[in-house]
């Protein structure tokens, strides 16, 4: 085995960032995923991002690497059909459409399982497959909303803001990929597959469990608080003579090593700021104070002096510098694709290294039904003569 997920099949129904999210991490790693589109229109996220070469687009173009594409009209009969002999060779179906459409064509989890008792069926959904809220159409942003994500980020004193990526399609996309892993693992011992059900919303919740918790055990609402962390202090950025310094004091002992690099040694043992919990009673005081020292110097002075008795900091980069970081350079992080239509593109590579099974980037993002004729030979042997009957029957799109 060079992969831990070579030989596992993927059909890949889904569309913009969490169900793809997670089906690229599964090819990554070796999965054979199938990216299935609706023919002519494809995955509405193909005309997000920048611009490239060739009709592409960065956001694309960076997601979907290792997959094949195929483009099958469900609307058809014959697609229909040709969806479940692709059913009967499979391992997963992953899908995010609104809850309910797959059913209305005959193609949900029910009918699969007639079709391969094995099958995994992963559903990603912004609200889940019941409750009232399971048929709102949902959208990173609104998951961001609804979930109190939003109401917790921003600056002190402002209003809410959308973090800076899609966290709620990227945690729906980690926790399918995760629900899928588990639902294999349980395949393996009982030989059954079983259905999935991803939620956007309960994904942001597990995010926000620590916040929910102390809001329930103190009744005090959390607001925005900039870079700050209401549960441990002193742990934020400040300014200094040069760049913004971030900084992160997570422990006691941190505490008594940090004081005296600040000259602040009396803060060690001062009742205002003894615990985590004194500090965070007089935080304005202390804030303001660390503020002030922070001034004195520049990053590169205060860089050498942590380093040294290892306080935990770090640099606020923008990506101009991230692609430029001199760890992003020695691990490798950003690797070279070569794409047919968008010519050289440099990508952020497989996040998790495993020592002997090891993911990495081999194929370029699909064209919408590149692949059709090579897949249906390969999983289904079906002759030229079927395929070239098949694509003439518009089961692939237009005549």
């Amino acid at each position: 085995m060079k992969t831990p997920l070579e030989g596992v099949t993927v059909l890949d129904l889904s569309h913009a960032l969490a169900g793809p999210y997670c089906s690229t991490m599964l090819a990554d790693f070796g999965a054979n995923v199938i990216k299935i589109e609706p023919p002519e229109a494809g995955d509405i996220a193909r005309a997000w991002g920048a611009p490239m070469p060739g009709g592409e687009y960065s956001y694309f173009v960076a997601l979907h690497r290792n997959k094949r594409g195929m483009a099958i009209d469900f609307k058809h009969e014959q697609g229909r059909a040709l969806f479940f002999e692709l059913v009967k060779k499979a391992d997963i179906v992953l899908e995010n459409y609104r809850v309910g459409v797959l059913e209305r064509l005959g193609l949900g989890y029910k009918e699969a399982i007639k079709h391969n008792p094995k099958i995994i069926y992963c559903s990603v959904s912004g609200f889940g497959q019941d409750g009232p809220y399971k048929n709102r159409p949902a959208l990173d942003l609104i998951l961001q909303a609804e979930s109190g994500m939003i109401s917790v980020t921003g600056e002190e004193g402002g209003r809410g803001v959308r973090a800076g990526v899609s966290i709620a399609d990227l945690t729906a996309g980690m926790n399918a990929t995760i629900g899928i892993l588990m639902a294999l693992r349980a395949r393996d011992v009982s030989g059954e597959g079983q259905e999935v059900d991803v939620s956007m919303l309960e994904g942001q919740l597990s995010l926000l469990g620590i916040t929910l918790a102390g809001y329930l055990a103190d009744g005090e609402l959390p607001q925005p608080s900039g870079t700050a962390y209401k549960a441990l202090l002193p742990y934020q950025v400040f300014r200094t003579k040069s760049r913004d310094l971030a900084l992160a004091v997570g422990s006691q002992k941190l505490w008594r090593d940090f004081c005296p690099l600040m000259d602040l040694p009396d803060f060690v043992d001062d009742p205002r700021f003894r615990t985590n919990a004194d500090r965070n009673r007089n935080r304005d005081e202390l804030i303001a104070r660390l503020q002030e020292r922070f001034l004195t110097k520049t990053y590169e002075e205060w860089e050498v002096i942590f380093l040294k008795h290892g306080i935990p900091f770090g640099a606020t980069n923008d990506l101009s510098e991230v692609i430029k970081h001199p760890q992003v350079k020695a691990r490798g992080t950003l690797v070279d694709v070569k794409h047919p239509r968008a010519g050289d593109v440099k990508i952020v590579g497989v996040p998790m290294r495993l020592s002997k099974t090891p993911g990495s980037i081999r194929r370029h993002s699909p064209a919408i039904g590149e692949h059709n004729d090579e897949v249906l030979k390969e999983m289904l042997g079906l002759s030229q003569e079927r395929i070239d009957g098949l694509r003439k029957a518009g089961v692939f799109g237009q005549r």
